[in-house]
């Protein structure tokens, strides 16, 4: 207690005047020791690259508002009101919407009965109710925009025939919002008739993204036990209380763990059963994204096995999952990313949404938020986005707390 004192002290007193990595945007709030124990390893198993090579801006994005000091308070004020929601007999009574709670701490959410795909399954219909058309197995490969480039006609969707065969269309458009990774957009607009500019062509180019492996398991026990203080919500748990478990270990790949039961109890067919995923982060084409499905289930169990998590006898099923671009990154080009916006803003009809749309590290609610934004352009006939952009970069917190 008295080193982590110690460093926190110096971190209060004597921050890094300019934080140009998140190295040092870390250790300003957290101190070296506790970076170094709970933030460092994983971030980087996440990134490939070390902290002092990542922008700060990753940090303003996720952990924003977040410090020792904050998360010292929100422990005491647990403990208190924990004590009066029982002298009251309302141990279950928070506030869903937590207003007051830092993003990182927000400890209670919604969350859709069969996961999240629940959520876009039903856009869909509403689309289709809707008389709107979805392509699916299809891509964008061209944007066509008029001589002057100040709005897009039209963009070329690519599929596939009943025969394997290679199938383009044109087709037109009044409003194009794009979801597509940045890079693939701009690839898409440059043409003969309308060159993209080479330095927003270099930028672009050089974004980089990060991608996501995940390794569902059936298991019949977990070897780690539940934590939980008995009374509370979570010692109701039949498994272990939390919903993610962080893998600081150094000495092993794996970085992340979901309890996909403790998220809902009907992602599950057998209650007696525990159903997990194991999160990997690789880079597309690098040695674990290229192991056979078969060689890295037993891979990712026998690291479940090395930190005493659960034991290979108990794995009943098991499945592999492959997430291209699941994270835009925060170096590379990004540093310049200004470039490509300010290319792309101009274009009228033309809006930029979601994590890979802007190369911006948003979770889901701001994802739509930013959507929102989007829409609200529209029905005013605005060509303005500063709005859109400015979403989870002021310091107000979205999820939970209107």
């Amino acid at each position: 207690m008295l080193k982590i004192g110690v460093s926190y002290l110096k971190v209060q007193l004597l921050p890094a005047p300019k934080e140009n990595s998140l190295e040092e945007y870390m250790i300003n709030r957290f101190a070296v020791d506790l970076n170094r124990t709970y933030f460092r390893d994983y971030t980087e198993k996440v990134w490939g690259v070390p902290c002092s090579k990542i922008s700060p801006d990753w940090g303003g994005q996720r952990i924003k508002g977040l410090s020792i000091t904050k998360t010292v308070i929100h422990a005491v004020k647990q403990i208190f009101a924990g004590k009066k929601k029982a002298e009251s007999g309302n141990a279950n009574g928070a506030d869903i919407r937590q207003k007051d709670t830092e993003t990182s701490l927000i400890g209670q959410f919604l969350y859709p009965k069969f996961g999240p795909g629940q959520l876009w399954e039903t856009v869909a219909e509403k689309v289709l109710e809707l008389g709107g058309e979805i392509r699916m197995n299809s891509k964008v490969v061209g944007v066509i925009r008029d001589a002057q480039g100040k709005t897009v006609e039209s963009v070329v969707v690519e599929s596939r025939n009943a025969g394997g065969e290679s199938v383009k269309e044109s087709v037109p458009c009044d409003y194009f919002l794009s979801t597509m990774p940045v890079k693939e957009l701009v690839a898409a607009m440059d043409s003969e008739k309308n060159p993209v500019p080479a330095e927003v062509r270099r930028v672009s180019d050089g974004l980089v993204y990060r991608d996501f492996i995940t390794v569902g398991l059936l298991l019949d026990k977990l070897e780690i036990k539940n934590p939980a203080k008995p009374g509370t919500p979570e010692s109701k748990l039949k498994f272990v209380a939390d919903n993610w478990i962080y893998v600081q270990e150094s000495d092993v790949k794996l970085g992340r763990i979901q309890i996909f039961n403790n998220w809902s109890p009907y992602l599950v067919a057998d209650p007696e059963k525990v159903w997990i995923g194991l999160e990997y982060f690789a880079t597309e084409g690098d040695e674990m994204w290229r192991m056979p499905d078969a060689d890295f289930i037993k891979f990712a169990i026998a690291e479940l096995d090395k930190i005493d998590v659960a034991k290979p006898e108990s794995v009943r099923d098991s499945v592999v999952f492959h997430i291209k671009k699941a994270y835009p990154a925060y170096f590379g080009t990004y540093g310049e990313f200004g470039k490509v916006r300010d290319y792309v803003d101009p274009i009228e009809n033309l809006f930029l949404m979601g994590r890979n749309g802007m190369h911006k590290y948003n979770n889901m609610d701001h994802s739509m938020l930013a959507a929102m934004e989007v829409v609200k352009c529209i029905r005013e006939n605005s060509t303005d986005k500063t709005a859109l952009w400015n979403v989870n970069s002021e310091e107000e917190y979205h999820e939970g707390k209107k």
